[in-house]
């Protein structure tokens, strides 16, 4: 159910390939997921987290 959500908020913001930290955190809260669930999502749909501010994201 999250990846639906996280998928469809990805999508609206235009989101495809790369994302940044800031955009992954407010996906998160969009999808109203964790950061963590974002970064599994983009890991398992090979979209790169850049500009990752906390390490959050690996």
């Amino acid at each position: 159910m999250s990846d639906a959500k996280i998928k469809k908020a990805l999508q609206e913001a235009g989101i495809t390939e790369k994302i940044t930290c800031p955009q992954a955190f407010s996906i998160a809260e969009k999808a109203k997921v964790s950061r963590s669930v974002v970064g599994e999502y983009c890991t398992k749909n090979k979209i790169k987290i850049r500009e990752c501010q906390l390490g959050c994201f690996k």
